[in-house]
Protein backbone atom coordinates (compact mmCIF):
# COMPACT_ATOMS: atom_id res chain seq x y z
CA UNK A 1 0.00 0.00 0.00
CA UNK A 2 1.66 1.20 -1.35
CA UNK A 3 1.37 -0.50 1.46
CA UNK A 4 1.27 -0.46 4.78
CA UNK A 5 4.81 -1.34 6.28
CA UNK A 6 3.42 -1.77 10.22
CA UNK A 7 0.50 -4.10 11.13
CA UNK A 8 -2.00 -2.82 13.59
CA UNK A 9 -1.65 -4.48 16.63
CA UNK A 10 -4.17 -7.62 16.65
CA UNK A 11 -5.07 -7.28 12.96
CA UNK A 12 -7.00 -10.53 11.88
CA UNK A 13 -7.43 -9.25 8.06
CA UNK A 14 -5.75 -10.58 5.18
CA UNK A 15 -4.59 -10.14 1.44
CA UNK A 16 -5.54 -12.42 -0.72
CA UNK A 17 -3.66 -13.05 -4.14
CA UNK A 18 -5.79 -14.73 -6.60
CA UNK A 19 -3.90 -16.66 -9.28
CA UNK A 20 -4.95 -18.68 -12.59
CA UNK A 21 -2.37 -21.72 -13.81
CA UNK A 22 -0.96 -18.60 -15.85
CA UNK A 23 -0.22 -16.52 -12.99
CA UNK A 24 1.76 -19.20 -11.71
CA UNK A 25 3.81 -20.02 -14.47
CA UNK A 26 4.56 -16.42 -14.29
CA UNK A 27 5.19 -15.65 -10.70
CA UNK A 28 9.39 -15.29 -9.99
CA UNK A 29 11.56 -13.49 -7.47
CA UNK A 30 13.23 -10.09 -8.49
CA UNK A 31 16.70 -10.68 -9.54
CA UNK A 32 17.99 -8.47 -6.84
CA UNK A 33 17.35 -6.05 -4.18
CA UNK A 34 15.33 -3.25 -4.95
CA UNK A 35 16.95 0.41 -4.38
CA UNK A 36 14.11 2.41 -4.23
CA UNK A 37 12.07 -0.23 -2.10
CA UNK A 38 14.86 -0.33 0.50
CA UNK A 39 15.07 3.03 0.30
CA UNK A 40 11.47 3.67 1.24
CA UNK A 41 10.83 0.57 3.88
CA UNK A 42 13.93 1.98 5.66
CA UNK A 43 12.12 5.46 5.90
CA UNK A 44 9.38 3.69 7.60
CA UNK A 45 11.32 1.59 9.94
CA UNK A 46 13.40 5.11 10.86
CA UNK A 47 10.48 6.20 11.36
CA UNK A 48 8.92 3.68 13.61
CA UNK A 49 9.04 2.36 17.45
CA UNK A 50 10.31 -1.10 16.47
CA UNK A 51 12.74 -2.28 19.46
CA UNK A 52 14.40 -4.88 16.69
CA UNK A 53 18.25 -4.70 18.27
CA UNK A 54 19.97 -5.56 14.92
CA UNK A 55 18.64 -2.04 13.99
CA UNK A 56 19.34 -0.19 16.36
CA UNK A 57 22.40 0.82 15.56
CA UNK A 58 21.36 1.64 12.00
CA UNK A 59 18.60 3.87 13.13
CA UNK A 60 21.06 5.41 15.91
CA UNK A 61 23.34 6.36 13.20
CA UNK A 62 21.10 7.31 10.46
CA UNK A 63 19.14 9.67 12.61
CA UNK A 64 22.26 11.49 13.43
CA UNK A 65 23.57 12.05 9.86
CA UNK A 66 19.83 13.69 8.93
CA UNK A 67 20.21 16.24 11.98
CA UNK A 68 23.96 16.81 10.77
CA UNK A 69 22.56 17.26 7.36
CA UNK A 70 20.12 19.57 8.27
CA UNK A 71 16.99 16.97 8.34
CA UNK A 72 13.86 18.78 9.19
CA UNK A 73 15.15 21.33 5.96
CA UNK A 74 16.25 18.93 3.19
CA UNK A 75 13.98 15.88 4.04
CA UNK A 76 10.86 17.29 5.04
CA UNK A 77 8.70 16.33 2.01
CA UNK A 78 10.01 12.68 1.79
CA UNK A 79 9.49 11.73 5.51
CA UNK A 80 5.87 13.16 5.48
CA UNK A 81 5.05 11.10 2.22
CA UNK A 82 6.60 7.97 4.11
CA UNK A 83 4.77 7.42 7.54
CA UNK A 84 5.77 4.80 10.11
CA UNK A 85 2.30 3.33 9.37
CA UNK A 86 -0.48 3.48 7.04
CA UNK A 87 -0.84 4.08 3.28
CA UNK A 88 2.03 5.16 1.37
CA UNK A 89 2.07 6.38 -2.27
CA UNK A 90 2.46 3.80 -5.10
CA UNK A 91 4.18 6.07 -7.42
CA UNK A 92 7.77 6.52 -4.85
CA UNK A 93 8.65 2.47 -5.90
CA UNK A 94 8.28 2.47 -9.32
CA UNK A 95 9.01 -0.47 -11.31
CA UNK A 96 11.93 0.73 -13.27
CA UNK A 97 13.75 0.72 -10.08
CA UNK A 98 14.93 -2.53 -10.66
CA UNK A 99 17.41 -1.02 -13.09
CA UNK A 100 18.97 1.07 -10.51
CA UNK A 101 18.50 3.86 -7.99
CA UNK A 102 18.92 6.16 -10.91
CA UNK A 103 15.89 4.65 -13.52
CA UNK A 104 13.99 4.55 -10.60
CA UNK A 105 14.27 8.55 -9.68
CA UNK A 106 14.02 9.38 -13.32
CA UNK A 107 10.33 7.65 -13.30
CA UNK A 108 9.57 9.02 -9.82
CA UNK A 109 10.29 12.66 -11.57
CA UNK A 110 8.07 11.32 -14.79
CA UNK A 111 4.98 10.53 -12.51
CA UNK A 112 2.14 11.26 -13.85
CA UNK A 113 -0.18 14.22 -12.70
CA UNK A 114 -3.23 11.88 -12.17
CA UNK A 115 -1.12 9.46 -10.48
CA UNK A 116 0.50 12.11 -8.07
CA UNK A 117 -3.16 13.20 -7.30
CA UNK A 118 -5.00 10.57 -6.65
CA UNK A 119 -1.71 8.59 -4.69
CA UNK A 120 -1.40 12.04 -2.43
CA UNK A 121 -5.25 12.78 -1.55
CA UNK A 122 -5.33 9.14 -0.47
CA UNK A 123 -2.13 10.14 1.43
CA UNK A 124 -3.94 13.28 3.00
CA UNK A 125 -6.97 11.41 4.28
CA UNK A 126 -4.84 9.87 6.55
CA UNK A 127 -1.35 12.07 7.35
CA UNK A 128 -0.97 16.06 7.63
CA UNK A 129 1.42 16.82 4.60
CA UNK A 130 3.32 19.75 4.42
CA UNK A 131 2.38 22.94 1.95
CA UNK A 132 5.05 21.64 -0.86
CA UNK A 133 3.11 18.81 -1.10
CA UNK A 134 0.08 21.20 -3.11
CA UNK A 135 2.83 21.53 -5.96
CA UNK A 136 3.65 18.31 -5.76
CA UNK A 137 0.14 17.39 -6.69
CA UNK A 138 0.57 19.90 -9.82
CA UNK A 139 3.23 17.74 -10.82
CA UNK A 140 5.41 21.09 -10.87
CA UNK A 141 8.94 20.36 -12.05
CA UNK A 142 10.92 21.38 -9.51
CA UNK A 143 9.46 20.20 -6.76
CA UNK A 144 9.53 16.32 -8.15
CA UNK A 145 13.11 16.72 -8.73
CA UNK A 146 13.69 18.62 -4.89
CA UNK A 147 11.95 15.36 -3.89
CA UNK A 148 14.55 12.90 -5.75
CA UNK A 149 17.34 14.70 -4.66
CA UNK A 150 16.61 14.37 -1.08
CA UNK A 151 15.65 10.29 -2.04
CA UNK A 152 19.22 10.33 -3.44
CA UNK A 153 20.77 12.66 -0.61
CA UNK A 154 18.98 9.70 1.77
CA UNK A 155 19.68 7.02 0.17
CA UNK A 156 23.70 7.92 0.27
CA UNK A 157 23.12 8.02 3.85
CA UNK A 158 20.84 5.16 4.89
CA UNK A 159 21.02 2.65 2.44
CA UNK A 160 24.18 2.74 0.58
CA UNK A 161 27.10 2.01 3.42
CA UNK A 162 24.59 -1.01 3.86
CA UNK A 163 24.11 -1.71 0.82
CA UNK A 164 26.61 -5.04 0.63
CA UNK A 165 24.50 -6.88 4.02
CA UNK A 166 21.55 -5.81 2.40
CA UNK A 167 22.55 -7.52 -0.96
CA UNK A 168 23.59 -10.48 1.12
CA UNK A 169 20.50 -11.01 2.70
CA UNK A 170 18.44 -10.93 -0.66
CA UNK A 171 20.77 -12.93 -2.48
CA UNK A 172 20.53 -15.40 0.83
CA UNK A 173 16.70 -15.70 0.17
CA UNK A 174 17.09 -15.96 -3.43
CA UNK A 175 18.74 -19.26 -2.94
CA UNK A 176 15.98 -20.71 -1.33
CA UNK A 177 13.27 -19.42 -3.21
CA UNK A 178 15.53 -21.13 -6.11
CA UNK A 179 15.73 -24.58 -4.34
CA UNK A 180 12.07 -24.37 -3.51
CA UNK A 181 11.54 -23.79 -7.29
CA UNK A 182 13.70 -26.75 -8.31
CA UNK A 183 12.03 -28.86 -5.51
CA UNK A 184 8.20 -27.62 -6.14
CA UNK A 185 8.05 -25.93 -9.06
CA UNK A 186 6.20 -22.71 -8.59
CA UNK A 187 4.00 -23.70 -6.56
CA UNK A 188 6.40 -24.97 -4.46
CA UNK A 189 7.94 -21.30 -4.28
CA UNK A 190 4.84 -19.73 -3.14
CA UNK A 191 4.71 -22.56 -0.06
CA UNK A 192 8.18 -21.89 0.77
CA UNK A 193 6.71 -18.14 2.00
CA UNK A 194 5.48 -19.43 5.04
CA UNK A 195 5.00 -18.60 7.71
CA UNK A 196 3.88 -15.01 6.97
CA UNK A 197 1.87 -16.47 3.85
CA UNK A 198 0.18 -19.52 3.45
CA UNK A 199 -0.10 -20.64 -0.72
CA UNK A 200 -3.40 -23.83 -1.25
CA UNK A 201 -6.36 -23.23 -3.79
CA UNK A 202 -4.41 -20.81 -6.31
CA UNK A 203 -4.44 -18.15 -3.61
CA UNK A 204 -1.58 -16.51 -1.58
CA UNK A 205 -2.96 -15.36 1.76
CA UNK A 206 -0.79 -12.42 3.08
CA UNK A 207 -1.34 -12.72 7.27
CA UNK A 208 -2.18 -9.96 9.28
CA UNK A 209 -2.41 -7.97 6.83
CA UNK A 210 -3.80 -4.10 7.60
CA UNK A 211 -6.67 -4.02 5.43
CA UNK A 212 -8.86 -6.60 4.11
CA UNK A 213 -8.53 -7.07 -0.12
CA UNK A 214 -8.12 -9.52 -2.94
CA UNK A 215 -5.78 -8.87 -5.30
CA UNK A 216 -6.66 -10.28 -8.91
CA UNK A 217 -3.66 -11.12 -11.06
CA UNK A 218 -5.33 -12.02 -14.68
CA UNK A 219 -2.58 -13.72 -15.92
CA UNK A 220 0.40 -11.07 -15.70
CA UNK A 221 1.66 -12.84 -12.77
CA UNK A 222 3.50 -11.71 -9.30
CA UNK A 223 6.90 -10.42 -8.80
CA UNK A 224 7.92 -11.32 -5.33
CA UNK A 225 10.63 -8.89 -4.28
CA UNK A 226 13.00 -9.71 -1.07
CA UNK A 227 13.23 -6.88 0.91
CA UNK A 228 16.18 -6.23 3.64
CA UNK A 229 14.12 -3.17 5.17
CA UNK A 230 10.84 -4.60 4.85
CA UNK A 231 9.35 -5.05 8.11
CA UNK A 232 7.73 -8.38 9.31
CA UNK A 233 4.30 -7.46 7.09
CA UNK A 234 4.70 -8.17 3.35
CA UNK A 235 3.73 -5.07 0.90
CA UNK A 236 1.40 -4.93 -2.11
CA UNK A 237 1.42 -1.98 -4.40
CA UNK A 238 -2.76 -0.81 -4.09
CA UNK A 239 -3.48 0.42 -7.54
CA UNK A 240 -4.55 -3.00 -8.95
CA UNK A 241 -3.56 -1.68 -12.59
CA UNK A 242 0.31 -1.16 -12.09
CA UNK A 243 2.11 -4.58 -12.51
CA UNK A 244 1.57 -7.15 -9.60
CA UNK A 245 4.26 -6.90 -6.86
CA UNK A 246 4.65 -8.61 -3.40
CA UNK A 247 7.55 -7.01 -0.70
CA UNK A 248 8.21 -9.78 1.85
CA UNK A 249 11.25 -9.36 4.56
CA UNK A 250 14.24 -11.64 4.32
CA UNK A 251 16.35 -12.66 7.26
CA UNK A 252 18.43 -10.12 7.71
CA UNK A 253 21.45 -12.15 8.90
CA UNK A 254 23.04 -10.43 12.14
CA UNK A 255 23.39 -6.45 12.80
CA UNK A 256 23.58 -3.88 10.44
CA UNK A 257 26.98 -2.34 10.02
CA UNK A 258 28.44 -0.18 6.96
CA UNK A 259 31.40 -1.50 5.05
CA UNK A 260 31.50 -4.90 3.01
CA UNK A 261 28.63 -6.61 5.00
CA UNK A 262 30.77 -8.96 7.69
CA UNK A 263 28.86 -7.76 10.85
CA UNK A 264 32.15 -7.14 12.56
CA UNK A 265 35.19 -5.05 13.17
CA UNK A 266 38.27 -4.83 10.90
CA UNK A 267 40.58 -6.65 13.35
CA UNK A 268 38.02 -8.94 14.02
CA UNK A 269 37.36 -9.95 10.54
CA UNK A 270 41.48 -9.82 9.99
CA UNK A 271 41.43 -12.63 12.52
CA UNK A 272 38.77 -14.25 10.57
CA UNK A 273 39.86 -14.25 7.16
CA UNK A 274 43.27 -15.48 8.65
CA UNK A 275 41.68 -19.03 9.54
CA UNK A 276 40.24 -19.57 6.09
CA UNK A 277 43.78 -20.69 4.84
CA UNK A 278 43.47 -24.63 3.75
CA UNK A 279 42.10 -26.63 1.18
CA UNK A 280 39.00 -28.11 2.70
CA UNK A 281 37.79 -24.36 3.69
CA UNK A 282 38.32 -23.58 -0.07
CA UNK A 283 36.23 -26.16 -1.37
CA UNK A 284 33.22 -25.54 1.09
CA UNK A 285 33.26 -21.95 -0.50
CA UNK A 286 33.23 -23.60 -3.67
CA UNK A 287 30.09 -25.99 -3.00
CA UNK A 288 28.04 -23.09 -1.53
CA UNK A 289 28.27 -21.10 -4.72
CA UNK A 290 24.52 -22.11 -5.62
CA UNK A 291 23.61 -22.84 -2.09
CA UNK A 292 24.19 -26.03 0.17
CA UNK A 293 22.69 -27.67 2.98
CA UNK A 294 25.17 -28.92 5.74
CA UNK A 295 24.42 -32.45 5.13
CA UNK A 296 24.91 -31.80 1.49
CA UNK A 297 28.52 -30.50 1.49
CA UNK A 298 29.67 -33.17 4.37
CA UNK A 299 28.40 -35.48 0.78
CA UNK A 300 29.71 -34.09 -1.80
CA UNK A 301 33.48 -33.23 0.23
CA UNK A 302 33.84 -36.51 2.14
CA UNK A 303 33.54 -35.18 5.70
CA UNK A 304 31.62 -35.65 8.29
CA UNK A 305 28.64 -33.42 9.41
CA UNK A 306 30.21 -31.89 12.50
CA UNK A 307 33.49 -31.14 10.22
CA UNK A 308 31.31 -29.24 7.75
CA UNK A 309 29.42 -27.09 10.74
CA UNK A 310 32.65 -26.20 11.87
CA UNK A 311 33.76 -24.68 8.35
CA UNK A 312 30.42 -23.24 7.53
CA UNK A 313 30.88 -21.28 11.09
CA UNK A 314 34.45 -20.14 10.22
CA UNK A 315 33.21 -18.81 7.23
CA UNK A 316 30.37 -16.89 8.28
CA UNK A 317 31.81 -15.76 11.37
CA UNK A 318 34.59 -13.82 8.64
CA UNK A 319 31.71 -12.57 6.47
CA UNK A 320 32.20 -14.90 3.76
CA UNK A 321 29.15 -17.05 4.00
CA UNK A 322 25.07 -16.67 5.58
CA UNK A 323 23.26 -19.36 6.75
CA UNK A 324 19.97 -19.63 6.95
CA UNK A 325 17.96 -22.37 8.89
CA UNK A 326 14.82 -24.12 7.38
CA UNK A 327 13.34 -26.95 9.65
CA UNK A 328 15.73 -29.25 9.77
CA UNK A 329 18.73 -27.93 7.59
CA UNK A 330 20.63 -25.42 7.38
CA UNK A 331 21.22 -23.34 3.86
CA UNK A 332 24.32 -21.66 3.14
CA UNK A 333 25.61 -19.53 0.46
CA UNK A 334 27.95 -17.02 -0.25
CA UNK A 335 27.80 -13.04 0.58
CA UNK A 336 29.61 -10.65 -1.92
CA UNK A 337 32.60 -10.68 -0.12
CA UNK A 338 32.82 -14.44 -0.15
CA UNK A 339 32.04 -14.64 -3.86
CA UNK A 340 34.82 -11.94 -4.53
CA UNK A 341 37.43 -14.17 -2.21
CA UNK A 342 35.86 -17.30 -4.81
CA UNK A 343 36.61 -15.49 -7.74
CA UNK A 344 40.29 -14.12 -6.22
Amino acid sequence: MAGTSAVHPGALSMLKIIFSSEDILRTRVAPAADPLWELVLSLHLLQGRGRDPMMTTWRRAVAQGLRADNGAEHYRLLLALNPPRGYFPDFLTPSASKDGIEAGLEAVRGTPRGMLRRDLTMLAAETPLPPSATALVRGEPEVLQNLTDSMARYQSLAVTPYWARVQAAVEADRARRARAMLDGGAEGLLASLRPAMRWGGGVLEVLDYPDSRELHLDGRGLLLVPSFFCSRTPVALVDPTLPPVLVYPVDRLGGLTPGNGAARDGAGQGEALAALLGRTRAAVLQVADEGCTTGEMARRLRISAAAASQHTTVLRNAGLLVSHRDRNTVLHTLTPLGRAVLDA
